[in-house]
């Protein structure tokens, strides 16, 4: 990952080390490209919500990534496995709830 929650990009991968989707985003739009297909949307916050199906909330996603242990509505993150590379993130509110686990590549 690159960037911050303004501008910056993200390449996920899949288990066994392919490229699962491409992510970029800027303050004007952010784009998600995954096999052939690229789709544009408004805002990063936007992008998540439809490629996750959920929404997170990004100020504090990249708090997480650094290490840092934010708070937002309705998340509780874990970030004492930071230096392992392992952080989760848990919502509560609103139902239904959902549970983030990142694994980062070091």
């Amino acid at each position: 990952m690159t960037g911050n929650a303004n501008e910056g990009g993200l390449t996920l991968y899949t288990p066994i080390g392919g490229t699962a989707a491409v992510l970029a985003w800027s303050r004007q739009d952010a784009s998600v490209t995954s096999k052939s297909e690229m789709r544009h949307f408004s805002s990063l916050n936007e992008l998540i919500d439809q490629v996750l199906g959920t929404s997170i909330p990004v100020e504090a996603l990249f708090a997480w990534l650094a290490g840092t242990n934010a708070s937002a509505g309705g998340w509780t993150a874990d970030v004492t496995d930071h230096a392992k590379g392992r952080i989760t993130a848990q919502r509560s509110t609103p139902l239904p709830p959902a549970e983030l686990r990142i694994v980062l590549e070091k």
